[in-house]
């Protein structure tokens, strides 16, 4: 019986509590309509440790915490993505899963299908498409408040890089970092990328490069109407995180990320914005995004909204991303296949 059916709040279980399933366990008990939040975690003892921290209940096994709740998020590591959605998914629940799908394409392609065939309810994190200046810049934009697009250029750089023994199983830069601005570029156009054309450089730890990673990197997107967009990432980027997409029109240009925490500032004379200290990491970047995020699933779970990001949605920014990984290993323009 749903929990709507049951008269009751919301029973959400999280499976993987590091970094990202602790944030959303902590926002998922904060969530109004949401009466206990269970987590279970591969390793011993750190669901107990994490629920602990935030108010939440440990379960004993992963198979207990599906005979419990009434909706499952997924954030463990992304080799066990495939066989937890489809354990959510044949136990019944809607599941909110974070990127991606699973490691590469080709494998995500099963999960897809295994998903349509039991008719199953999964959303993508894809928690970009929650922010509130992403929003705006959506609505602009349908609204004909730009006119028609020109350029696009989308940003997103870490102050400094993580462990190298992350980024020799990341699967690239553009895999791990660029494909959220992918995302977003297909979401706030409308449009497909066709064919993308990358570079990359390595200035910094040369660590970096010995895993086959770059640390620095750009690819110029040819959208389906012939638009133009430009997507960069780094992982030195001493200001702080910076994440800004520009929007430049026939009528008006509109950027994404320029407030007083922006990591950037003028060389004018007399010109002090921004003013505030910048967002060291994403996660204080998109806090309000990721709350936002887990409140929308709750209402996916209920049944009062549509999905925000499908599946098929985040195979489709990690075909970008893979085309984008091939550009930067030949250094040839390559098409992106249709999805």
């Amino acid at each position: 019986m749903s929990a709507a059916a049951a008269g009751r709040g919301l029973v959400l279980g999280v499976v993987g509590t590091g970094r990202i399933g602790a944030m959303h366990a902590r926002n998922a008990v904060q969530t109004p309509g949401v009466e206990r939040v269970l987590l279970a975690d591969a390793l011993p003892g750190q669901a107990e440790r994490v629920a602990a921290s935030v108010g939440a209940e440990a379960a004993a096994s992963v198979a207990e915490l599906l005979g419990q709740v009434d909706g499952l998020l997924v954030a463990a590591a992304t080799a066990a993505h495939p066989e937890l959605v489809r354990a959510g998914v044949d136990a019944g629940l809607p599941v909110l899963c974070e990127k991606p799908v699973a490691p590469d394409v080709p494998s995500s392609l099963p999960v897809l299908e295994h998903v349509a065939a039991a008719g199953g309810v999964v959303q993508m994190g894809h928690q970009r498409r929650f922010d509130a200046g992403y929003l705006e810049a959506r609505r602009a934009l349908a609204a004909g408040e730009l006119g028609w697009l020109h350029s696009v250029r989308s940003t997103t750089c870490d102050a400094s890089p993580p462990p190298v023994a992350f980024l020799a199983t990341s699967g690239g830069l553009f895999r791990d970092v660029s494909v959220h601005d992918l995302d977003v570029l297909r979401w706030l156009t409308g449009e497909e990328v066709v064919e993308v054309w990358a570079r990359g450089s390595n200035l910094g730890d040369p660590e970096i490069g010995a895993v086959g990673d770059v640390d620095t990197a750009l690819a110029v997107c040819t959208m389906s109407s012939g638009l133009l967009a430009v997507v960069t990432a780094s992982r030195y980027n001493g200001a702080g995180h910076d994440v800004r997409t520009e929007l430049q029109g026939s009528k008006g240009t509109l950027v994404v990320g320029l407030d007083d925490r922006a990591a950037v500032r003028s060389a004018e004379p007399g010109v002090t914005f921004p003013a505030g200290p910048t967002h060291p990491t994403f996660a204080e970047r998109f806090a309000d995004a990721y709350r936002a995020e887990v409140a929308a699933f709750c209402e996916l779970a209920r049944g009062e909204r549509e999905n925000p990001c499908t599946p098929a949605d985040a195979v489709a920014a990690s075909r970008v991303a893979d085309a984008a990984q091939e550009s930067l290993r030949t250094g040839a323009p390559v098409r992106v296949p249709a999805t």
